[in-house]
């Protein structure tokens, strides 16, 4: 006969299917057959980090659940594997809505429909916690799981970030890695549960010293090169680094602690050390022994890691200061231009997968001060990266600033730079034995002059620079591209020589210069792939042009935020900017006699008071004056009878200009053409400087000679030489140049 009670229990109504699952304890997924979900517990919601309510998320994929990038690959996995009919099992880490990271263990079975096709997947899963009584299986793959997660990068910054997400909060509520830099130990990375973070003054801070005093269970990891494990660490009485240290540990309900020496090579790195504390309720409030012994094989791989972060990060180190220091720091002051650049070292191991490297490259740009406040702008690429690539960068922008101080044309200057690209060294240093190909380089060579506005400039491959004149932004048109430095040498015919061309540059117009890393093979920011160069160059106008009207600094870094995503080589940037006013200049031209040094003189004279010249300097560089118009009128308006040419030349090889020719038995051989006794004479103003430039068609420049004792000339260049800050001459379309710098305030050669 049946009770009362059994008849209340056959009325009482059954809990429906799905009343049962949203009471577990255990995360339970439903995906279709192309592993969109269909269903969700409320326990799985928040184990799995889901951006929103489940039932607002049906269809959506697995991988947009809250899984991390890094887990793309098993979750495809899972889902091809659970739709041929077999089970999955493994380890995954999600994101929860509060940023944390968690690992669970999860387990995934075909769902059948009722003609028993597979019609979709059904995933368990729960959270993977340290716990005494887990079995072996299960340490291992948490074990397998971090090291996944090590080996994710070799940047140390990388490193100990990965170590300090695995741990917490799947371990612990409080991470702390302290490492050895010399004697002293530094606390490198720390990560606290929920977003709590020590008051400052109480624990120590990233990049702070940090000293443990003896007794202390971190001092004692490391002194007795072993794990300690503090069950409860309110049984006894333990030293802190200071009473704030100690306060804060009572203030958060600290529970249990494990300090885990860092050993590496028989050398111990640092401590790595593990709490648990108030801030979270966990079902295991203590650390066990088990425990202690799964995180000390933990720090054991752990200090691998960071040992290899550590020597991979002085190799990379060293390696970036070997580029840096063969490439300008601060931009020099030059008249009419503002200028800044920036070199971005590309990105190593994560992003690339091309094995161990230090990623430096051979980008580099120059800013080279040429004659009468003249500039040289150089930017350009070494194909390829590494040692080699940046040991060639090093030698070409040696070379490239030599050839720019005989003032010669850019497209002559980059003729000179090919040529000296084909006798390089063809060793390899990084096969030893083995020859290396002829490096390439892409290069444009431009000089520009303020008191003019005009830009000449040569070509050698190299992307045209962004132009901006106003808010306008666009590309430098150049019709002459020319080919890669190098190329030549490479046995290729008929290849097109090195053009010039000339630009005029409006006031206030810039020019942004840049190398292919920053357009070439970046990483799309809405999926896989990367962006086309148009695509990229657009988005380098439309970042330039936001920011057209502001400083050259502000347009750097514009272009260098433009393309979203990590680069793929370095890259340079440079940015010119030119004067929105006018440099004062005076010109004059002379006929070439005698008389006519005085009035030059007195020009330079009252130009260079007006300029604010001291009285003394406008003195001296009036005698500089006289002497290099003089010699002009003298010798540079003539030029040698046919028969005493070649003697001629010999007897200038010896050295000698201005009144050097005087007691040459050649002199009265000497015959002035007509209409060629002309000279010009062309005064500058910069900001701290003067410079003096006299123009003549005479073809020959000048060099020093040493005067002997009783010569009555040969001692004019020895003036300029020894009075001036700087002297030199140049070739001209119509003859040469010859000029001298002097500063506006201060004594001979500039010195106060």
């Amino acid at each position: 006969m049946r009770s009362p009670a059994s008849d209340a229990a056959a009325l009482r109504p059954l809990p429906s299917p799905g009343d049962i699952l949203e009471q577990l304890s255990t995360a339970v997924l439903v995906t279709d057959a192309d592993g969109g979900l269909l269903y969700a517990n409320i326990y799985a919601e928040d184990l799995f980090g889901f951006p929103d309510h489940s039932t607002r998320l049906i269809g959506r994929p697995l991988l947009s659940l809250g899984f991390e990038e890094g887990d793309a690959r098993r979750v495809n996995d899972l889902v091809s594997q659970v739709m041929h009919g077999r089970s999955w099992e493994g380890t995954l880490s999600t994101r929860r809505l509060d940023g944390s990271r968690m690992l669970i263990r999860a387990r995934a079975a075909s769902l059948l429909d009722r003609a028993g096709e597979i019609s979709g997947i059904v995933l368990v899963a729960r959270e993977a916690t340290l716990g005494g009584s887990r079995g072996e299986r299960d340490r291992l793959r948490l074990l397998e799981r971090i090291g996944e997660r090590l080996s994710y990068s070799l940047e140390l910054d990388v490193t100990l970030r990965q170590v300090a997400e695995t741990l917490v909060p799947q371990f612990a509520d409080h991470c702390l890695v302290d490492l050895y830099q010399g004697d002293k130990l530094v606390r490198r990375a720390q990560l606290h549960t929920r977003g709590w973070w020590p008051p400052e003054g109480t624990w120590a801070q990233e990049r702070e010293s940090v000293s443990y005093p003896p007794g202390h269970f971190c001092e004692q990891a490391m002194s007795r090169r072993e794990t300690v494990v503090v069950a409860d660490v309110n049984e006894k009485e333990w030293p802190a680094p200071r009473q704030a240290s100690l306060d804060t540990c009572g203030d958060i309900g600290l529970r249990s602690v494990i300090a885990t020496p860092l050993i590496a090579r028989g050398q111990v790195l640092g401590v790595i050390s593990l709490a648990l504390s108030g801030l979270t309720q966990r079902e295991q409030r203590h650390y066990s022994a088990d425990d202690g012994d799964l995180l000390g094989t933990i720090g054991s791989r752990v200090a691998i890691a960071i040992d290899n972060a550590m020597l991979f990060e002085e190799e990379r180190r060293t390696a970036l200061a070997f580029q840096t220091s063969l490439l300008p720091h601060d931009p020099p002051a030059v008249d009419g231009l503002t200028v800044a650049y920036k070199y971005v070292p590309a990105k190593p191991l994560e992003t690339h997968g091309q094995g161990i490297q230090t990623q430096v490259g051979g980008d580099w740009y120059d800013i080279i001060p040429l004659s009468a406040g003249r500039v040289g702008i150089v930017i350009g690429d070494v194909e390829g990266r590494g040692a080699r690539a940046a040991a060639i960068m090093g030698q070409l922008r040696a070379a490239l600033r030599a050839f720019a101080q005989d003032d010669k044309p850019p497209a002559e200057i980059l003729r000179r730079l090919d040529d000296w690209v084909r006798t390089l060294d063809p060793t390899n240093p990084d096969a030893p034995g083995e020859a290396a190909d002829t490096p390439t380089v892409s290069c444009t060579y431009l000089v520009y002059d303020a008191w003019s506005r005009t830009l000449s400039f040569a070509n050698a491959g190299h992307d045209a620079p962004l132009l901006i004149t106003g808010s306008e932004v666009g590309q430098m048109e150049i019709e002459h591209k020319g080919v890669l430095l190098g190329v030549r040498g490479k046995g290729i015919p008929g290849l097109p020589t090195y053009r010039e061309e000339t630009r005029y540059l409006a006031p206030g117009s810039a020019l942004v210069f840049y190398t292919d890393g920053l357009t070439d093979r970046r990483q799309r920011a809405d999926g896989e792939g990367h962006y086309t160069e148009a695509e990229a160059l657009e988005m380098l106008r439309a970042a330039v042009r936001g920011v057209a009207t502001g400083g050259v600094e502000a347009i750097a870094e514009a272009a260098e935020q433009a393309v979203p995503g990590e680069i793929d080589d370095d890259m340079a940037i440079v940015v010119v900017r030119t004067s929105a006013v006018e440099l004062a200049s005076r010109e004059r031209n002379f006929p070439a006699d005698p008389i006519r040094v005085s009035e030059a003189r007195r020009l330079a004279s009252q130009t260079f008071l007006s300029w604010g010249m001291e009285q003394s300097q406008a003195d001296l560089a009036c005698l500089l004056v006289s002497e290099v118009v003089t010699n002009v009128v003298l010798h540079a308006a003539v030029s040698p009878s046919p028969r005493h040419e070649f003697a001629l030349d010999s007897a200038l090889a010896e050295g000698g200009f201005l009144d050097d020719w005087a007691g040459s038995p050649f002199a009265d051989d000497f015959v002035a053409p007509a209409g060629r006794r002309e000279f010009t004479l062309r005064l500058r103003r910069g900001d701290t400087a003067v410079w003096v430039e006299v123009f003549d068609p005479d073809l020959r420049l000048p060099r020093i000679r040493s005067a002997g004792e009783n010569d009555e000339g040969g001692r004019g260049l020895y003036l300029v030489d020894q009075l001036a800050t700087r002297w030199g001459s140049r070739p001209t379309q119509d003859g040469k140049a010859v000029w001298f710098e002097i500063p506006i305030k201060g004594g001979i050669g500039g010195l106060p």
